[in-house]
């Protein structure tokens, strides 16, 4: 027998007279209760003690929870019956412990998150396996977020029963590699693709990685420019070059890329789409287009610019470069502010 703080109890009945039975009884009895008394006081000392730990831990799970922005969810495949923790209604920016089905959650997906999740989903209960998507949702008070959703499968006898996992608030991770990916590509003053990513389309000329071939190559040139940083200041040459690349941009519509690849030189990458012929009027049209006069501040700033064309006849990507930096400088060597085209020989 051990008392209520775990320490062993000895209990002793003695007495110098004879007892009737019945006493003897009694006295059992008696016993009985002190250790039943002292066995319920430990027992119940120990549920106490383990519904204190029990929500102290559930306490610290919500906190955490909370901090990571992660909810575990889970569905009874047999009704489709959703269990959720107050993470996930703060997702979805539900009120916590409201009813839910999937229909209602389902409507917050965005098309195309709703599709690639269905089809994972699907996948993973066919199969009794894991899935993990990234999806993006609008909640129900009109916030647009990007979640990590992971779901595992609970199977019996090869049949999925229950589907359950996590979802994580990432908008902010994503938010970020979209910036950090954006900065990676771009240029930063205009918006238009920087050389990094002008190489990357240039060297896939066929086609084999985006699925669309390169048919020609633009280059150009702002003529005059230099001469308008030396004189009115590179803040205004730096408004120059933004409207050079809007009006770039207005002119290409159909194009594959439009990018600036140096500090007053832009490229243009043609598709399948554009013919020949097409490829060289578009280079005429450039020139009429930035060659209009700018006024910006009260000053009225002339640019033109010079074009080389070249078409992607075979070869590669340096090959299609070289030939359309050879066309380039027969602008500039014909007078600036026009365009010529590269013929081979």
């Amino acid at each position: 027998m051990v008392g209520s703080d775990g320490a062993p109890l000895l209990l002793s009945l003695a007495d110098r007279r004879s007892r009737s039975a019945a006493m003897a009884h009694r006295l059992a009895a008696l016993a009985i209760d002190v250790t039943s008394r002292s066995t319920i006081a430990r027992l119940s000392s120990r549920l106490a003690q383990n519904a204190a730990r029990s929500d102290y831990l559930r306490r610290q799970f919500d906190r955490a929870s909370a901090t990571a922005k992660i909810g575990i969810w889970e569905c009874d495949l047999s009704d489709g019956s959703l269990t959720w923790t107050n993470g996930v209604y703060d997702l979805f920016e539900i009120p916590r412990g409201s009813a839910i089905d999937r229909q209602t959650t389902l409507a917050c997906y965005a098309q195309q998150s709703r599709i690639a999740m269905e089809a994972a989903r699907a996948h993973a209960i066919a199969t009794c396996t894991d899935f993990s998507v990234i999806a993006e949702i609008v909640t129900t008070k009109g916030k647009r977020r990007w979640m990590r959703l992971t779901g595992a499968v609970e199977a019996e006898n090869g049949v999925a029963v229950r589907i359950f996992g996590m979802k994580q608030d990432i908008t902010e991770e994503k938010l970020l590699a979209d910036r950090t990916r954006y900065l990676a590509e771009n240029d930063v003053m205009t918006g238009l693709a920087n050389r990094s990513q002008f190489q990357n389309h240039l060297d896939d000329l066929d086609g084999r990685l985006r699925g669309r071939a390169i048919s020609g190559l633009l280059l150009i040139d702002l003529d005059g420019f230099k001469q308008v940083n030396d004189t009115h200041g590179h803040a205004l040459g730096d408004e120059c070059l933004k409207e050079a690349a809007m009006r770039l941009t207005q002119c290409c519509g159909n194009v594959e890329l439009v990018a600036r690849i140096g500090g007053d030189e832009f490229a243009v990458l043609t598709g399948a789409g554009l013919m020949p012929s097409d490829v060289e009027t578009l280079a005429e049209t450039i020139v009429d287009a930035i060659g209009r006069p700018l006024v910006h501040g009260g000053h009225r700033i002339e640019l033109g610019a010079s074009v080389g064309v070249a078409h992607n006849t075979g070869g590669t990507s340096e090959d299609l470069f070289r030939r359309a930096d050879m066309a380039l400088y027969a602008a500039k060597g014909a007078g600036r502010n026009t365009s010529r085209v590269f013929r081979s020989a």
